[in-house]
């Protein structure tokens, strides 16, 4: 086999794992909280479910992420985690009381979260030239999560009562399946052996990954990334609610929310082109004036369900533009032994202590605007509108990544733009 061809089919596989990866979040997250609700769990039972995915981050750090960059190979870890996820999600079909479908979903993110940033590290290991390929392979998720998620909406659509409960369970059948199925797969992903610490060097990878936070750009884009992940977690906090009051149909609105992502998988289509013309920082700051954009039009449009639907189309640039190119950025600014830890120090803002955040000040200041039944949207998406603004600002003034290339220890000199 030819050098090209053996490149088409590690990127052919690459894509396909992203597609099972987003496929099992994206075939049970849609559904579950009306699910709960059947099941007759109460708010802070269904919060504290809906904490397991922050839990799983913020421990991640220290043993997962720990173990896939010093310890065992990607795909195998992979293989492992799918496997043991995979089961403890198809529990969740069985059981109907709070502490089993606690105890499960907490397993089940356990395994499952660190592989997020697992199946990102090992992409970008085994791909030629990440900053123009990883856009096309990462796009391989939001196609997995729509093929999960739209057509199980169209099964469910026209059911209702007992049946429509019982139905929803199937959703993580469809998870566990899928699961079962990257499991496999990860045994035939390209081979990525674990880097061990170097004689002398920091023990522990998730340390060594911390500790480049010393360096002022690093830190800078932290900060970002957690308002940011702040942002966009509260983007899902107060969507559905509002778009229903501004007149669009309950069962219509898991659509008219999409229509972001498959915005997304044009944006992740060019985003190589975009960072070779743009550089890292305008594309990211790009990214963040997505979500002031979009929430400005929620404040000062907010009857309008037009304007609404047409401005999903912004979530394409808001993840594309800043998620993904930090992605990116973090697999060039970080040593190759600790890459793993690093994606997962990063998505410890973006699925953990961003989505608490969102929680802990969205829903209280939606509480504190609301008169009579009636929430004042204009002042609520005016805070994360303003917040966006400033971490652009943020962005612009402090972010300064030095040229050059990433060393193995803490380096005086970072990724030059693209």
């Amino acid at each position: 086999m030819s050098e090209e061809n053996i490149a088409k089919s590690v990127r052919g596989r690459l894509f396909v794992m992203m597609v099972l990866e987003f496929f099992i979040w994206g075939a049970w997250l849609p559904l579950v909280w009306p699910y709960m609700g059947g099941l007759g769990f109460d708010g802070t039972q269904q919060a504290l479910i809906g904490s397991c995915f922050a839990i799983a981050s913020i421990i991640a750090i220290f043993f997962s992420n720990e173990l896939a960059d010093r310890k065992f190979s990607s795909e195998r870890f992979m293989a492992v985690s799918h496997l043991v996820g995979g089961l403890s999600i198809l529990g969740l079909f069985f059981v109907r009381d709070f502490w089993p479908f606690f105890a499960l979903m907490l397993v089940h993110a356990l395994f499952y979260v660190p592989t997020i940033s697992v199946s990102n590290s090992l992409a970008f290991a085994n791909l030629r030239n990440p900053k123009n390929e990883f856009g096309i392979i990462r796009m391989g998720g939001t196609i997995g999560w729509i093929l999960a998620s739209w057509p199980l909406y169209f099964l469910l659509k026209g059911q209702e009562g007992e049946a429509l409960q019982s139905a929803r369970a199937y959703i993580f059948i469809v998870a566990a399946v899928a699961s079962f199925v990257l499991a496999a797969f990860s045994l035939i992903l390209p081979h990525t052996p674990p880097k061990p610490a170097a004689e002398g060097a920091e023990k522990f990878a998730w340390m060594k990954a911390v500790k480049f936070l010393a360096m002022p750009f690093l830190a800078v884009l932290f900060v970002v990334t957690l308002i940011d992940s702040t942002i966009h977690n509260g983007y899902f906090v107060l969507a559905g609610e509002f778009l229903e009051k501004a007149g669009i149909k309950p069962e219509n609105i898991m659509l008219v929310m999409s229509i972001g992502q498959v915005a997304e998988i044009l944006t992740m289509i060019g985003l190589g082109y975009i960072l070779k013309k743009l550089g890292w920082k305008t594309t990211m700051i790009v990214g963040i004036l997505g979500h002031a954009a979009r929430f400005a039009v929620f404040a000062f449009f907010p009857e309008s369900a037009t304007v609404l639907v047409a401005v999903q189309v912004l979530h394409g640039i808001c993840y594309a533009f800043f998620f993904a190119t930090l992605y990116i950025f973090i697999d060039e600014a970080f040593p190759k032994d600790v890459r793993a830890s690093a994606q997962g120090l990063f998505n410890l803002l973006i699925l953990g202590i961003g989505d608490l955040l969102a929680k802990w000040i969205f829903l209280p200041l939606k509480d504190s605007l609301t008169v009579d039944g009636i929430v004042d949207y204009q002042k609520l998406f005016l805070v994360p509108t303003f917040m966006a603004l400033g971490a652009a600002v943020m962005l612009a003034l402090f972010f300064r990544p030095k040229t050059g290339e990433p060393h193995e220890s803490l380096p005086s000199e970072f990724p030059a733009e693209p």
